[in-house]
Order: structure tokens, then sequence, then C-alpha cells
């Protein structure tokens, strides 16, 4: 699994902000900590050879695809929209993702596959809220959601 995220993770090497990449993208002991954080890793494999990985995490009132990964040589062939098709159907919860703002190809990506880029400010409260990650990488990314999270959001009561 390491090495799909690591090898699929170049194509951010000089898009995502320089602060926020390193080689290799991914270690060892943070692929261990998002699993004992409650990311259920699924694979799509072909032959006994893995072409992508993509992460789902129960979040409690939604789900979150973490770490969404296809093998370079793959992209493009819909075993990434087979694999996020099979953990979206995994859970009924709305389901939000967050990626780099400056990942054009992953949010395109995204939005084909019926996903919204959700506005500021509320992307920054839900990033604060779902993810363990830096104000740095709040600033710098963006949040995606589905269908189901945008119906819950329209029915939800405002304030005022």
């Amino acid at each position: 699994m390491l090495a799909i995220v690591n090898a699929a993770a170049q194509t951010y090497r000089g898009v995502i902000p320089a602060d926020r990449w390193r080689e290799p993208y991914m270690r060892s002991n943070e692929l261990d900590k998002e699993i004992a954080d409650g990311v259920i890793f699924w694979v799509a494999e072909e032959d006994g050879r893995l072409l992508a990985v993509m992460g789902i995490q129960d979040k409690g009132e939604v789900a979150l695809v973490r770490h969404a990964y296809v093998t370079p040589t793959v992209q493009r062939k819909g075993v990434g929209t087979g694999l996020l098709r099979h953990v979206q159907g995994l859970t009924g919860k709305p389901v939000l993702i967050g990626t780099w703002a400056d990942a054009s190809w992953a949010i395109e990506f995204y939005r084909r596959n019926g996903f919204t880029v959700v506005p500021n400010p509320r992307k920054d409260s839900l990033l604060r809220r779902y993810w363990s990650i830096s104000a740095r990488q709040v600033e710098t990314s963006v949040v995606l959601a589905d269908g189901r999270w945008l119906d819950a959001e329209q029915s939800a009561p405002t304030d005022g």
C-alpha cells in the first residue's frame, strides 16, 4: 500500500506547497497511525497485483474517504472510480473528502464522481472538526462532499 501511495503522490511534487511536501510522502509509521485511528483501507487488485488503495474512516455523523491513490500506470482506467464507489457503498452516512486545493486533477476526479467542493469558511470548520491536520494544511486544502452531505446541510436548521 505504501508503494502505491508514494508512487501516486509524486504528482503532488511541485504542485502542493513546498512546505507540505516530503519524501517519502507517507511513511510506514504514519500508515500504522492512520489504521490505529480507524481508517479502514481497501484495495483494488488484479491478478494478485495491487492497483489502488483507498481508506474510509467513520467519524460519527459522517464518513471520510482517506488516502485515495491509484498506481500511476493504471490511472484514468476506472480503477479509482470503482474503488470510490465501493467505499461509498460501505456507509449510509454522508461522505466527505479532503484534498490539496492545488490538486486540480483530484478535485476534478471527485467532481466527476458526484462530489461538490464545499465553500469557505465551511470547509475550514469541517477540516478542523473531522481531520487531525495542521493549520497550514487546513489553509491549503479543500473539502468535497457527496449528495447526502449536501442534502443534510440544506435540511439542517439555521441559526437566527
